[in-house]
């Protein structure tokens, strides 16, 4: 038995979290598991109910699972609340720090038959893209300490700070993954004018000599990194960087697949345990009316059955499911372009052509 803290959110979340249940339920009886679902309120919709975007029933749910199904939060209602009481802040930011979930990995993938959806022209990615982002997610300067604003309101103050140990713990995921992959990492960091990253890359450097000599590793300052990833984001494999940096990058990565609606991610601590949530937010101007996109919700699943469980086959299983559904021209429409091999479908019907191929 397989606990999933289900914890949809607001805005599209509830719906597309609906029917990633359904394709959970069609995987669990095609490889004969069982997942037991918790659902709990968290975000816009808690603070509505219980004053407060983490409901301490709702951490004790997730306390009580194996794996953390997140769906999105916030919205226009909750945006003029303190800071620390919106969605967004309130909920996410506790989560990561009560797990230690100090690894956001981002897959970056551009389906052949979207293409053309793609930001850039097809001549800047003709040998495609397939990154994954390796995001450190508890430390450096959304973290550090001291951080406050002075008496006088004239200045603020920011600590950017990274250990050894946090380094390490992060790239040592990176190089793993990269180890099935191309075997090459490229981390990402402003060694020229920044103390800390010299103390990034001096670890990453180190690391790479003693556990992974096999892999490749290359360096390349933020700012242009930033500029390669829409010059020419093919070079790219296995990418590794810091939480302010990675939070950046991986946005800006993220338009390359032509919709938020596409993208899924995994937050992990040391144990394997994971938050799996997308990317693109509550989207609430389309809540409730049946055109959300799907597939990142159902490919934050299928990254929680490769990382959390262990089941690779059944990750696939989603993810070739998803792949031939865009192949065969069904589409929601944030990815719709009008041309004759698409199909304009709603979110339901999205999912049922994935159900069929997965059954």
């Amino acid at each position: 038995m397989r606990k999933i803290a289900v914890l949809p959110g607001d805005g599209i979340g509830p719906e597309v979290m609906e029917h990633t249940i359904t394709v959970l339920d069609s995987i669990a009886e095609k490889y004969d598991v069982k997942f037991e679902y918790n659902f709990a309120d968290v975000g816009g919709i808690a603070i509505d109910k219980f004053s407060t975007p983490l409901p301490e029933n709702t951490l004790a749910v997730c306390e009580n699972a194996d794996a953390i199904l997140f769906g999105s939060v916030g919205g226009p209602k909750w945006e003029n609340l303190p800071p620390e009481k919106q969605p967004e802040r309130g909920a996410l930011l506790p989560l990561r720090k009560h797990f230690e979930l100090f690894a956001n990995l981002r897959p970056i993938k551009v389906f052949d038959s979207l293409s053309e959806a793609c930001s850039l022209k097809k001549e800047f990615f003709s040998d495609g893209i397939d990154i994954v982002i390796f995001r450190e997610l508890t430390g450096g300067i959304y973290f550090g300490e001291p951080k406050y604003v002075s008496e006088d309101g004239e200045y603020a103050v920011d600590t950017m700070r990274y250990s050894k140990k946090e380094v390490e713990r992060i790239a040592r995921l990176a190089f793993e993954a990269a180890a099935i992959r191309a075997k090459k990492v490229m981390s990402v960091d402003k060694a020229n004018v920044l103390m800390s990253s010299v103390l990034w890359r001096d670890t990453v450097n180190n690391l790479q000599k003693k556990e992974f000599p096999d892999i490749e590793l290359s360096h390349m300052y933020v700012d242009n990194a930033a500029m390669q990833l829409v010059r020419n984001p093919s070079q790219f494999d296995v990418i590794l960087t810091g939480n302010m940096f990675g939070d950046i990058l991986s946005d800006e990565a993220a338009m390359l697949t032509g919709s938020l609606g596409m993208l899924p991610s995994a937050s992990l601590n040391a144990d394997g345990f994971g938050l799996y949530e997308p990317i693109g937010g509550t989207a609430p101007d389309i809540a409730g009316k049946g055109l959300a996109n799907p597939t990142a919700q159902m490919l934050s699943a299928s990254l929680m059955l490769r990382y959390s469980f262990g089941m690779d086959d059944a990750a696939k299983e989603i993810e070739n499911s998803i792949e031939k559904t865009l192949e065969k021209g069904y589409r929601t429409g944030d990815i719709f372009y009008g041309k004759e091999c698409e199909k304009k479908v709603s979110t339901a019907e999205f999912a049922e052509v994935v159900l069929s191929y997965i059954k």
